[in-house]
């Protein structure tokens, strides 16, 4: 049976986020021949708007509030809520992101709605929809059905690839007034530790090290390396730890759960967390000098030798294959 989906696009540095082209292509299946309405909040977003279409929405609702120009979950849930009571969808999908953690749990309760979070793959389309997610850390999947209610999930970015872009798609922009009010928490100032470049999370690429980089000088190799491949510097707990480099590059059970097209541990030698975080990456290459290490394990590729030496070897080969292509 065909359904309407409502599909919130993550807005950051006034650009979409890649993960809500993603959510779109989720949505399309899941609706089965039905409509994807793109949702998006904020402060001056509406020119945005058009992109949810040409990546596959039939329309945008547009909502506009100085109290949206920074995620709280007080806010976003009182948008979010209002636009569910206006459009009554059978479903509802958002990035399981760091706000769509921490925003759909609290929806779904206010909905009295189930959840499936950090789905990876959905095989089958409408009501024989099967959503497959991890579980235990990555060591196992879980194939879920809804039986009845509202199908509330999150997907994984990088994981459900997103249609392919058409300029020539039209669809109505909506733009919905929403009363945003009695906000607990109100933002005054975001200070950022990330890494600038690449959203680590999304990264295609993503070039890790461990505390086998020895210090925070140490990372200046890996991150150009990541430079030339396009990608993002990732770190173990044990190299955050360090303070060799900010908790927010951490990938692991405690940190990040990243599933990129190539990960490249450097000086990492493969603790249960940190594999958790990264084990789901579609093309693994480990260079550690231990031949015993952990991360060999789950490698595709692996390189026995001092990352110190091995790095520098592969920037000149990327940069001279680059010279000759």
């Amino acid at each position: 049976m065909a359904k309407k989906i409502l599909v919130l696009g993550e807005v950051r540095d006034g650009a979409l986020r890649n993960v809500s082209f993603e959510a779109i292509a989720a949505a399309k299946q899941i609706a089965d021949g039905g409509e994807v309405v793109g949702a998006l909040f904020g402060d001056q977003v509406a020119d945005l708007a058009k992109e949810l279409i040409a990546y596959g929405a039939d329309r945008a609702l547009v909502v506009e509030h100085p109290h949206l120009k920074t995620y709280t979950s007080d806010g976003f849930s009182q948008a979010l809520l209002a636009l569910v009571e206006q459009e009554k969808p059978e479903g509802i999908v958002i990035g399981h992101t760091s706000l769509g953690k921490d925003l759909s749990p609290k929806v779904a309760s206010r909905l009295q709605s189930g959840l499936i979070s950090d789905v990876t793959e959905i095989e089958g389309t409408g009501d024989d929809a099967l959503f497959v997610r991890p579980i235990y850390s990555g060591k196992a999947f879980e194939k879920v059905k809804i039986k009845e209610g509202l199908v509330f999930v999150t997907v994984r970015p990088n994981n459900i690839a997103p249609l392919e872009r058409d300029e020539s798609r039209t669809g109505d922009v909506q733009s919905v007034s929403v009363d945003i009010k009695n906000l607990r928490t109100i933002v005054k100032e975001v200070v950022r530790n990330a890494t600038t470049g690449v959203d680590l999370s999304e990264a295609k690429v993503i070039v890790s090290g461990g505390r086998g980089v020895k210090s925070a000088e140490g990372f200046e190799p890996l991150r150009e390396l990541a430079n030339l491949l396009g990608g993002a510097v990732g770190a173990s707990r044990g190299a955050c730890d360090a303070g060799y480099c900010d908790y927010a590059m951490q990938i692991g059970q405690t940190g990040k759960v990243v599933t990129p097209d190539l990960y490249i541990a450097c000086g990492i030698s493969g603790a249960i967390q940190h594999l958790a975080g990264m084990s789901n990456s579609k093309v693994i290459v480990a260079i550690n000098k231990d031949p015993e290490a952990n991360i060999f394990k789950v490698a595709d590729y692996g390189i026995v030798g001092d990352l110190f030496e091995v790095v520098p070897l592969l920037i000149e080969e990327i940069k001279a294959l680059k010279v000759n292509s």
